[in-house]
């Protein structure tokens, strides 16, 4: 098998066919080009072959932006082992669930057929037969083992905007777990209909490699399936307009796992050269639902070793969290002291207020309708009560609301009110660097703050350890940057953090980090963190260098 940079190389080097875009539709989001036929070539479906004899299916078509690329490479198969299109009836199956964007496929298509010579009452036929008004995820249940080829960009639909939170498609896919996105099931039905060696390649946000949703998806392929090629292409131009998904190349096989070979394009990849593309090779591949941090080969060696060694932040006795969602934050939240009664004000930081090294607070209160694990009998509270009274429509509206008129002034999550007093670190999200700051016990977190609440630890010594390289390095691993370099300090991620055991480190070590965290002197972190963590002074390199 070639390595993925040799394939790479021979693709920009133009030795693929025709790059043709299709018209453009508005309002639509299509893969450019030049990334439908790099995947084309990835996944193996190249005119060479005897493309007729198989069946690739596309998904979900829309545009046609891989369909008609797909339609022209097996035009190019017929003309070379001398095919008539006629025998090409059941090679492709494309899917598309909205009839004016299916017929305007058929209608492409046979316009494509027309300029290989094909008689327009046959390609009619033959655009008929291929694409068909449909769920692909619906019609995928009589496909099982049918396909040579998945191939495509699948929608991007989180589920809670589909009709019962996609209570169906989550009955037929087992994947879909969590707050999941439709691509998830694309991902399980596809690879459901593959043959044995059957190849999927699909164009897609690539955080379920690394998030909660993903797991089943992860262990589905990991079980069952090999992983041949990974292309990042966070900011290759991919697409005919800019996004906000983070997507990758994906090519999965119906075979057994061998190596794994990786790319990440970069900004200045084009159709002549593969620019700053930097690639790696995987010996092996991850292990049931684990994350795949898609890393350099010796930080994963690192970061497995390190794993190993040392112990999950939260089994050291610290507590990761988020802080309160309301559901309607210009309801609960306020900087008006007489709003309601006193004690029904609770200080609450919010992310702004985390700017420096400390918090700033800001003078917002929570409008706390919590009495430890219950909510406040409103008859006690005359002015909490009228003050919710006078919001209660939209209050009710809220999801949260519509689960029991009972409890409709309830915030989305309770308060723990212990959590208040506590010394705690804040970590705001969307943040390039992490960057904890420490909360002595005075304020409450919004849902925009994740908190690390130290138990065993003091928490300037905890603190000391979290602006280390080594911290950044984990959260590095295991999330993806946003839009302008921002990472996402999600509890999910914060959780993998490895720390040592608080009873094995020195009093000069405590002293130390606390000193590092007061004056955010990260090289002393970073020095303290290496011999804590036994790092060779390739290992401090590799985390040093990003």
């Amino acid at each position: 098998m070639k390595t993925l940079e040799q394939l790479l190389l021979q693709f920009f080097d133009g030795t693929v066919i025709d790059l043709q875009p299709p018209p453009t539709t508005s309002g639509v989001v299509y893969t450019k080009p030049w990334v439908v036929e790099l995947m084309l070539d990835l996944a193996g479906y190249t005119p060479d072959k005897q493309l007729h004899l198989s069946l690739i299916i596309e998904p979900s078509s829309g545009d046609g932006s891989f369909l008609l690329a797909i339609v022209r490479r097996l035009m190019h198969c017929c003309e070379r082992f001398r095919v008539s299109p006629l025998e090409c009836l059941d090679s492709v199956r494309a899917y598309e669930i909205d009839e004016s964007s299916a017929r305007k496929s058929r209608q492409l298509t046979v316009e494509v057929l027309a300029e290989f010579g094909v008689d327009r009452e046959e390609a009619k036929m033959l655009a008929e037969r291929w694409i068909r008004t449909g769920d692909f995820l619906l019609g995928s249940q009589s496909m099982r083992g049918e396909a040579d080829y998945v191939i495509g960009n699948p929608p991007y639909i989180r589920m809670e905007d589909l009709e019962n939170g996609g209570a169906m498609y989550r009955s037929m896919f087992p994947t879909m777990v969590g707050r999941s996105d439709i691509y998830v099931a694309f991902f399980e039905a596809a690879l459901r209909c593959l043959k044995r060696e059957g190849v999927c390649g699909f164009i897609c946000a690539d955080r379920w490699m690394f998030n909660q949703y993903g797991a089943e998806l992860r262990k589905l392929i990991t079980g069952k399936f090999a992983v041949e090629y990974v292309l990042q292409m966070h900011h290759a131009d991919a697409f005919d307009r800019e996004v906000s998904a983070y997507p990758a190349i994906t090519i999965i096989r119906n075979s057994s796992q061998g190596k794994v070979q990786i790319a990440t394009m970069g900004a200045d990849a084009e159709r002549n050269s593969i620019g700053q593309t930097q690639f790696s090779e995987f010996d092996s591949w991850f292990r049931g639902s684990e994350p795949w941090p898609l890393i350099d080969p010796d930080k994963l060696l690192l970061l497995r070793r390190i794993e190993d060694e040392f112990i999950k932040l939260e089994d050291s006795g610290a507590l990761v969290g988020i802080g309160v969602a309301t559901g309607a934050d210009k309801i609960f939240i306020t900087k008006d002291t007489e709003l309601v009664e006193k004690d029904r004000l609770l200080p609450l930081a919010m992310a702004r207020d985390i700017q420096g090294q400390k918090v700033e607070w800001s003078g917002h209160y929570l409008v706390n309708p919590w009495q430890g694990k219950d909510l406040v009998d409103l008859s006690k509270y005359p002015k909490l009560s009228a003050y919710f009274a006078k919001h209660r429509l939209k209050l009710e509206a809220r999801h949260v609301g519509k689960k029991s008129t009972a409890t409709w002034y309830r915030t989305i999550d309770r308060v723990n009110h212990e959590l208040t007093e506590q010394p705690k670190l804040y970590l705001p999200d969307f943040k390039g660097r992490i960057a904890p700051v420490l909360d002595c016990g005075q304020t409450y977190p919004h849902h925009n703050l994740y908190v690390v609440v130290p138990k065993n630890w003091n928490a300037e010594v905890l603190g000391g350890l979290l602006i280390s390289d080594l911290a950044q390095f984990f959260i590095e691993a295991y999330c993806v940057r946003m839009r302008g370099g921002f990472l996402r300090f999600q509890a999910q991620y914060l959780r993998r953090l490895r720390v040592p055991k608080p009873e094995s480190l020195s009093h000069l070590d405590e002293e130390e980090l606390k000193r590092a965290f007061q004056t955010h002197d990260v090289t002393l972190a970073n020095t303290i963190a290496a011999r804590l963590y036994r790092l060779t002074e390739k290992e401090r390199n590799l985390i040093s260098n990003g």
